[in-house]
């Protein structure tokens, strides 16, 4: 009966670090021109619709204000302002993980 030695237990692997839905949740949001509110690490919240995105940063479009690029590491929550008056919370890509929750 062979023992079970740790350096012989098989290594588990780790989930994958991009799953893409980050980038399709975020087209979405720009296609749509969802008005959304960004909460940033230091607390302060901007709001506007997403014009642009890319695996670093968002650009914030905003009405009778300048638009704003938000580099993604520096977001804490995107919540979105939806109409029906639910919100909708996602997580910033460089929190836990990326899932959604409704608040």
């Amino acid at each position: 009966m062979p023992t079970d030695h740790p350096s012989r237990r098989r290594q588990k692997t780790a989930p994958p670090g991009e799953t893409g839905q980050e980038a399709l949740y975020l087209r979405s949001l720009s296609e749509r021109q969802v008005p959304v509110h960004v909460k940033l690490r230091d607390g302060e919240t901007v709001s506007g619709w997403i014009e642009y995105f890319d695996d670093r940063m968002i650009r914030l479009t905003r009405e009778g204000k300048p638009n704003l690029f938000i580099y993604k590491h520096q977001i804490r929550t995107i919540t979105e302002n939806g109409r029906s008056g639910r919100q909708r919370v996602r997580k910033a890509p460089a929190a836990e993980s990326a899932g959604e929750d409704e608040q």
